[in-house]
């Protein structure tokens, strides 16, 4: 297992990449973000993600974090989970991570912390949040509007009238393009969005409004949905 602590200012975003390793992203301050593919996870100081060897991710901060790399061999990694998956970073985990960096550690005593922390990497049953694009050039036009105001209220028959489309040719469009349906895949736009307004503490009042929920509660009830957990679980410490 090789570590790396690397301070990222906010905003700032690694170009997509992959590991020949397997790679666990954590803060161990801050908030970082992971994407890959079509999936988006925005992990504070208590969750942590799996990123299997050869799978292309981007990494960044969403404010000042401090990233810690932890990377594995396959050869010599019991975890062998193919696709990425969010874990929890408990008291336990924290320390190991914080004692298998804090310095030079004989091979012995390296080894036996390093196992028990792959013990320690319980996945956490979270979906992550997906927002596909579509192909359809219309579609994109849509997919632009949506991406730079999520809280936008217009019905994807207004949409299509500000685009040259029918709302059953848009329908159609984010139907088969990206495997939902408009009102789905907007969803999951604004629950992206919001990710990052959580992470920094902001009031779930407020944020709903900012990502077009007209109250906490229908928020709350559309995370819960499709996430697997309540904003407030997701972030707890």
């Amino acid at each position: 297992m090789l570590l790396a602590d690397l301070e990222l200012p906010a905003g700032a975003w690694f170009p997509g990449h992959e590991h020949p390793v397997h790679q666990l992203v954590w803060s161990a301050r801050g908030v970082v973000a992971v994407t890959a593919g079509d999936a988006h996870w925005v992990l504070p100081t208590t969750r942590a993600l799996w990123v299997p060897a050869g799978v292309w991710h981007r990494t960044g901060a969403v404010g000042n974090a401090v990233l810690r790399g932890i990377y594995a061999a396959p050869q010599r990694c019991p975890v062998s989970w193919p696709e990425p998956r969010i874990v929890a970073v408990g008291p336990l985990l924290r320390a190991l991570l914080d004692h298998l960096t804090g310095g030079q550690l004989a091979d012995g005593p390296r080894r036996r912390a390093e196992a028990v922390a792959f013990d320690l990497l319980q996945p956490l049953d979270l979906a992550p949040i997906v927002v596909p694009s579509p192909l359809d050039p219309r579609a994109r036009d849509v997919q632009a509007a949506v991406l730079a105001d999520p809280a936008d209220r217009r019905g994807l028959a207004e949409l299509g009238r500000a685009v040259g489309a029918g709302e059953r040719t848009l329908a159609r469009a984010f139907t088969h393009d990206c495997g939902m349906t408009f009102g789905t895949w907007r969803t999951q736009v604004r629950l992206r969005a919001s990710l990052p307004l959580l992470a920094a503490g902001q009031p779930m009042e407020a944020v709903a409004r900012q990502v077009g929920y007209s109250t906490a509660s229908a928020f709350v009830a559309a995370f819960r949905r499709s996430v697997g957990v309540t904003p407030g679980a997701y972030f707890a410490s």
